[in-house]
């Protein structure tokens, strides 16, 4: 196999692994799973790319690295030998490769800034917005004003 195409699976593993922990995996995971099926990779591969997957989302942020690194390094293994047990496959490679690096790049698309001014008077506690909240609780204590009448 030319060294060409070690390279192309090397960084393919990679963006496979970026899209792990996005909101684009089941896209990518569907055309892994197209190009699995076509080489006839075993069935346990696609399990294992979703154990893989999971264990990089419950991985702590100190350990997240580390772990990519180690899943994209037997992921471009996978695909550099898959790709070299089927003659036909380099195309099938280069075009699998192809798509996942168009779908990475539209996913970092998609995040934007966002800047929130809160209007109309005073706020009397926490103010959140957020795409998702989790485990949060806020201690608040009403305080009765005395000087209303």
């Amino acid at each position: 196999m030319n060294s060409e195409l070690a390279v192309l699976a090397a960084s393919g593993a990679t963006t496979l692994v970026s899209l792990m922990v996005t909101d684009s995996w089941t896209h990518a995971r569907e055309l892994v799973g197209r190009y699995l099926n076509r080489t006839g990779a075993a069935p346990d591969t696609f399990e294992d790319l979703q154990d893989a997957r999971t264990r990089l989302l419950v991985t702590d942020a100190t350990e997240r690295e580390r772990i990519a690194c180690e899943i994209s390094r037997r992921y471009g293994d996978r695909l550099r030998r898959l790709a070299e047990a089927d003659a036909g496959s380099d195309e099938a490679l280069r075009a699998l490769l192809t798509s996942l690096q168009e779908l990475s790049a539209a996913t970092a698309d998609t995040w934007r800034t966002v800047d929130n001014h809160i209007s109309g008077g005073v706020q009397h506690g926490p103010v959140v917005q957020s795409g998702t909240v989790a485990g949060l609780t806020f201690h608040t204590h009403h305080v009765r004003r005395t000087d209303r009448q």
